[in-house]
């Protein structure tokens, strides 16, 4: 059994069938079964069950492939180790972000991060708060944009900006006509809020907590751009954070709290224990 024995069984294990995996590892589908083949021998189990039509994993493989990816993750982890000893500025890294926020930040930042840190290999996760905050504790990714403050003793963070929460409606909404709008103005406007889970969930029903504004029940979006589609359909109002604000849009307008406006900060957030701080301060000027 040797890593490209446990890179064949990942990916079968992917993509189901054993001509996608080869095509995916360069082989030919009879070396990459014959392999596979002689993986089950050796170990005394089947680790797939093969039909003319599809291929699964069984009980037992099932638990295999886990391990074979750990054993590649950490692989990959070694090398990166060893990349970052040669080259502070070089390596992998596995940058994760929440999902109210990843389809913002990342577009412009992955640019940057590739004029700047060239010798980067860049990995990105889109995961809610919770996973990204136990992948981090775990290793899993080097570090994630967060919505602070993030209550954990293994973690770190630094504050990164204010990303201010504006009131979406459509154009021909009674509320439209206001240049700044009160918190305290919503207590009749039922608002859409995202699924549970969510951070941004969170901090909208603190912010409906602290205004008296209520949600609108029944009815829950998996994304701030469901939400943003809702809004134009006619079915309520929202928050929508500035940075997801796009001047393009024509059939919904954006309207600006009064002082103080509810507000989320972005901060990146790593582990105390990492090697990588260099790394972390000059992603940080780059945001």
């Amino acid at each position: 059994m040797n890593l490209r024995d446990l890179k064949y069984i990942v990916a079968v294990a992917e993509r189901r069938s054993f001509i996608k995996a080869a095509e995916n590892c360069f082989v030919s589908q009879p070396t990459l079964s014959t392999q596979i083949k002689k993986m089950e021998n050796d170990l005394g189990v089947k680790l797939f069950e093969r039909t003319n039509k599809k291929v699964m994993l069984t009980e037992v493989g099932k638990g295999i492939v886990v391990s074979a990816q750990a054993i590649l993750d950490e692989i990959e982890r070694m090398k990166g180790l060893a990349a970052h000893a040669q080259d502070p500025l070089a390596g992998e890294l596995r940058l994760g972000a929440f999902p109210s926020l990843a389809s913002y930040l990342f577009p412009d930042l992955v640019l940057a991060i590739k004029e700047a840190l060239p010798k980067i290999k860049l990995i990105l996760v889109e995961e809610k708060t919770d996973t990204l905050t136990s992948q981090l504790k775990r290793g899993e990714i080097d570090a994630a944009f967060l919505a602070l403050p993030i209550e954990e003793a293994a973690l770190t963070s630094q504050p990164l900006f204010d990303d201010a929460f504006k009131l979406a409606v459509t154009p021909d909404h009674p509320l439209v006509k206001k240049q700044v709008i009160s918190a305290f103005e919503l207590q009749e406007q039922p608002l859409l809020l995202l699924d549970e889970g969510h951070c941004m969930r969170d901090q909208a029903l603190q912010f409906c907590q602290w205004s008296g504004a209520q949600e609108q029940l029944g009815v829950r979006a998996a994304s701030l751009e469901t939400l943003r589609q809702m809004v134009i359909a006619g079915t309520g109002v929202t928050l929508m954070p500035e940075i997801a604000i796009r001047k393009e849009d024509k059939d919904i307008c954006y309207i600006p709290f009064q002082k103080p406006a509810p507000k989320r900060t972005i901060g990146l957030v790593w582990r105390k224990s990492s090697l990588r701080v260099q790394l972390m301060k000059r992603l940080i000027e780059l945001v």
